[in-house]
């Protein structure tokens, strides 16, 4: 399992810092997609800023889990904006997003590791 959870968290670090790079230099293409979705070009930066934070957090244990939930959670938006206005190409983001889900199985363990640290019990 340690080895499944490097090789997905590899190939996740890859594809979110390339596509979160791409959002941050304001390359052509993400400009058009922003454009088209609407939701303006402060969106576009936010979205690679999460995307990179969230490929840095896939690497600090016990953070890992977390990292790949906010990562699942923007390929959500990215499958909803495909779907219900750019067109049909959500594939890429929906496998993407199963691979945020396997890492946050992977570790589940890291659940508890995180509620114990954010929940203290009251003295």
């Amino acid at each position: 399992m340690k080895y499944a959870s490097l090789v997905i968290r590899l190939l996740l670090s890859f594809a979110f810092l390339a596509a979160g790079s791409q959002k941050l230099i304001g390359a052509e293409m993400m400009l058009a997609i922003y454009d088209q979705i609407g939701v303006g070009q402060w969106f576009r930066l936010v979205t690679g800023v999460v995307e990179v934070g969230g490929v840095i957090l896939l690497w600090v244990r016990p953070m890992q889990i977390l990292g790949a939930l906010i990562l699942g959670g923007t390929m959500v938006g990215a499958v909803l904006a495909h779907v219900l206005i750019l067109g049909p190409s959500s594939m890429p983001a929906i496998i993407l997003g199963l691979l945020c889900a396997a890492v946050v199985w992977l570790h589940k363990e890291q659940f508890t590791m995180l509620k114990a640290k954010l929940i203290k019990p009251a003295a």
